[in-house]
């Protein structure tokens, strides 16, 4: 194979890299619960929720966020417990508006870490969270934190791959989100995906999504 030949490939491969979007989605779950989503029989087993605080947390979701939850959970447990329990379940934070204290959140996280994670902002897809934060963690570590975030998703135009990788999101939930496109704005979303769904979920949802 000619050195002409071999540039011409490169040189196509890397016209494909560019034009080929990045899948912005929902980091990798390794077990994690999430709370706005998980049964009861889930949330039993988690440590220290009792189960006047599962039932807590069912009749108050959707959270917001996680700060909300910590709220809620804060009043009954203390920083040692919360941080066993956010091992094991935890709403994911948005990588582009997530606050600093929403983030100090996730075990193990410490202020040289959450500057990195705001130092990339805005974030277009999960796959540039692992370039960057690989940068100074290991493999391990990179898919540990994973777990806790999210990016979110262009609402009119995100595959059903993509959308699959929202928590809760069933071929139902699927249909349904891709019936109403376009959407014009989140209160388009909310209406017309209101109209299929529970009260509670279309808010749940949009917290996933943007619009483009």
């Amino acid at each position: 194979m000619n050195n002409s030949l071999i540039l011409r490939i490169l040189f196509a491969g890397w016209l494909l890299a560019v034009a080929a979007p990045l899948n912005a989605q929902v980091g990798r779950h390794q077990g994690m619960i999430e709370p706005n989503v998980g049964d009861e029989k889930e949330l039993a087993k988690l440590p220290h929720l009792n189960p006047e605080l599962v039932k807590g947390i069912v009749e108050r979701r959707p959270f917001a966020n996680m700060l909300e939850l910590h709220k809620f959970l804060s009043a009954s447990l203390d920083s040692k417990q919360l941080n066993e329990l956010y091992s094991k379940m935890f709403i994911q934070i948005n990588l582009n508006t997530a606050p600093r204290d929403e983030i100090m959140l996730i075990p193990g996280m410490g202020n040289r870490m959450v500057r990195e994670f705001l130092e990339y902002r805005p974030y277009t897809a999960i796959a540039q969270f692992r370039k960057e934060i690989g940068k100074y963690v290991d493999e391990k570590e990179v898919a540990r934190l994973e777990q806790y975030v999210f990016v979110p998703i262009n609402l009119n135009t995100s595959s059903d791959e993509t959308l699959a990788t929202l928590p809760g999101a069933t071929p139902q939930v699927i249909r349904v989100i891709k019936d109403g496109r376009p959407y014009k704005d989140m209160e388009h979303f909310r209406r017309e995906v209101g109209r299929s769904v529970s009260a509670k979920e279309a808010p749940r949802l949009e917290r996933y999504f943007v619009i483009k």
